[in-house]
């Protein structure tokens, strides 16, 4: 399960980040096609923001790109390692603010003063535990019409499934073969798109829009895309959720078209 201290002990130390994580976009053809080819068109409405809260931002993969979205942009992660580097990279921006936190805690975001909650490829290695204090802080911090897009896992969708199937070891190579067994890429058991709703509801917010997606998988559709905006929002109306099979076609596109398109 990939709990704070086991995410704290891979990002600040074990990991060597020899890209700056650029090497996660390279399914895409890198992050400038990953962020305008797949990311932007999800969030678009909501950009550009007033103030805009990153959570988990890494080697700041995708702070490069909201620095000119937002007027002011408050970053945020748990290691010490990731908001250096990230002070240094992004040291000539004047509207950036960075904060390291305890991997949970939005103590230092003021009351209503957010527009735009973002997350992506980050807290997908967040366990339930962590999401639900996280949603439970957006209520205060966003504005009235404040909105939230968090990139988490689906996993316990299936989990049972790959728990039992496990059990017959001799078996096992064989179910991978197949594609039965598929690499979880450290996302909690415990979260689906369903549990993130709920707590969503619970706490005040509303889920207007889920896409759930295979990511590097063929069956499984590990993970989810949860927009939620604060109770009152003109953005307001029933939750849709869509399973998009597609969704690693599309980045293989995307990647094709790097060749064309992207200058490195």
């Amino acid at each position: 399960m990939p709990t704070i201290e086991r995410n704290k002990e891979i990002w600040d130390g074990a990991y060597q980040w020899a890209n700056r994580g650029d090497e996660w976009s390279e399914t895409w053809g890198g992050p400038n096609l990953q962020w305008y080819g797949s990311i932007l068109p999800r969030i678009f409405r909501f950009l550009p923001s007033t103030h805009v809260l990153e959570i988990a931002c890494g080697f700041g993969r995708w702070t490069n790109f909201l620095k000119d979205l937002s007027e002011n942009l408050s970053a945020i992660d748990l290691s010490e390692e990731c908001i250096e580097a990230c002070k240094k990279r992004f040291e000539e921006s004047s509207n950036i603010e960075f904060i390291l936190n305890d991997g949970k805690s939005l103590d230092k975001i003021a009351d209503e003063s957010v527009d735009f909650v973002f997350s992506y490829d980050s807290l997908v290695h967040a366990d339930r535990g962590v999401l639900d204090t996280y949603l439970s802080q957006m209520p205060r911090i966003l504005k009235p019409g404040g909105a939230v897009f968090i990139h988490h896992s689906n996993f316990g969708e299936y989990s049972s499934r790959v728990s039992s199937l496990r059990k017959y070891r001799r078996l096992e190579m064989l179910f991978e073969k197949l594609a039965l067994i598929e690499p979880t890429h450290m996302r909690d058991p415990n979260v689906t798109a369903e549990a993130v709703e709920q707590m969503a509801l619970d706490y005040g917010l509303q889920c207007v829009s889920q896409e759930i997606v295979p990511w590097g998988t063929k069956r499984m559709h590990l993970d989810c895309f949860s927009t939620m905006i604060k109770a009152g929002s003109k953005h307001k109306r029933n939750n849709m959720v869509f399973r998009n099979s597609h969704f690693m076609q599309e980045a293989r596109n995307l990647a094709r078209l790097s060749h064309l398109y992207d200058p490195r």
